[in-house]
């Protein structure tokens, strides 16, 4: 379907997409938008210019400074916005004096995108990091336990841990070298994070909860998901080697985590179904009807650093043994409730070849090696990572995402 919008100079923001972000420019608030080609749509003035009077809801969530009530509307509320937006914006429009062909309209709710300063889209009140990404844990184990296979658990659950909700920060915020304890000539030391690296991650944010003692149907749980958002979680490989046994990640981890500042809405993926892995049979609180549950999205990574930009990884979303709806489930199985503005996340994406890793820590076992990068360009010069360096940009990007960036920010 074409838009009367115009080309979308390669942002992917079509109208297969229309995610939704929080914007603000020297002129407006921080507020609702959706973005579309080099635009983005000011839900607020739309709302309150009663575009959508004829769907019935609560309209003054559209004019909020954060997406978490309108995103706790539900999914028949968000389908009927998402449709009408679709006629608003579609080349064949039957709807064109709404917006089309209203100029003043349009200088008033089209704004350009590169005007804008993007924020944290939602409020977030938990992060739930899980770890279900097969060839990832294996090459971890590989890494650390030659030898050994995977857990006995590991195929039958999906396992996590809570992440610090606290320093999720938007895409283009700097990303500070963290400090903590590591393990230098088998002696504990304190310093800057020797080992820094990043990992390439898919996480949903939770439109509405559960109460407290209930538990989530695995086949309802996408009933309960606003939308999706590219994902970094940094990670301080020495500390968190250290400080992970007999527990699990905490400072090496705890420091940072960058998202893509839009949330592409649960019914915009659908043509992106696919089937999941599945090793073993699920216990029957996993075992979902739905046959096509996880997505098939390609995760471009590259570095950018003095010398140039490079070309990294290429992950895909596809890398997991659990959907979503089966991580809402196993969150939820004991009465963990869920809360609007809640984000659970998958884990590394890592594919099963060298170019298909979604971190440092495997492309170099852990420093071991180096990993050698081809620059985007015609110089096509090279450049290697062990992990790291202060100056280092990782970006990730997807079709109808946008990016997720963060620079790499000297210790103090």
């Amino acid at each position: 379907m074409a838009t009367w919008i115009g080309d979308d100079h390669g942002s992917g923001f079509t109208l297969d997409f229309l995610p939704y972000g929080i914007f603000s420019t020297d002129n407006l608030d921080a507020r609702i938008g959706v973005a579309i080609g080099e635009y983005i749509l000011d839900m607020k003035a739309l709302t309150q210019e009663r575009v959508f009077a004829s769907i019935e809801f609560d309209h003054s969530t559209l004019e909020a400074s954060t997406l978490n009530c309108y995103a706790a509307a539900g999914r028949k509320i968000h389908q009927g916005v998402r449709e009408l937006l679709l006629e608003l914006l579609s080349e064949d429009t039957t709807l064109g004096p709404e917006l089309r062909d209203n100029e003043d309209r349009k200088k008033r709710v089209l704004i350009k995108m590169v005007g804008a300063t993007m924020h944290l889209p939602m409020s977030i009140g938990d992060y739930t990091d899980f770890f279900i990404g097969p060839y990832h844990a294996q090459n971890c184990t590989d890494i650390f336990r030659p030898g050994a296979g995977l857990p006995p658990n590991y195929l039958s659950l999906p396992v996590g841990y809570a992440g610090r909700a606290s320093s999720i920060v938007a895409s283009g915020t700097p990303v500070r070298r963290p400090k903590g304890q590591f393990v230098v000539n088998k002696m504990p030391t304190f310093g800057p994070c020797q080992n820094l690296d990043f990992e390439v991650e898919f996480a949903a944010f939770i439109g509405q909860g559960n109460d407290m003692g209930s538990s989530i149907d695995v086949d309802e749980a996408e009933n309960y998901i606003f939308g999706f958002v590219l994902m970094n979680d940094w990670s301080a490989r020495d500390i968190q080697v250290w400080e992970s046994t007999p527990l699990g990640p905490f400072n090496g981890k705890n420091f940072a985590t960058t998202i893509s500042p839009w949330i592409v809405p649960l019914e915009a993926l659908e043509q992106f179904r696919e089937k999941p892995v599945k090793l073993v049979k699920r216990l029957p609180y996993l075992d979902e009807k739905k046959e096509c549950s996880v997505y098939n999205i390609p995760i471009h990574v590259s570095l950018e650093d003095e010398s140039g930009k490079y070309d990294m990884f290429k992950c895909n979303t596809k890398n997991v043994l659990f959907s979503f709806a089966q991580l809402l489930a196993h969150h939820t199985a004991g009465g963990c409730p869920m809360r609007t503005g809640d984000l659970i996340a998958t884990g590394t994406l890592s594919g099963t070849s060298r170019h298909e890793l979604g971190c440092l820590l495997e492309a170099s076992r852990n420093g071991i090696e180096s990993y050698e990068m081809e620059a985007i360009g015609p110089e096509r010069q090279k450049t290697s990572r062990s992990f790291l360096k202060d100056g280092d940009i990782i970006e990730f990007r997807a079709l109808g995402f946008g990016s997720c960036v963060g620079q790499v920010a000297p210790s103090v």
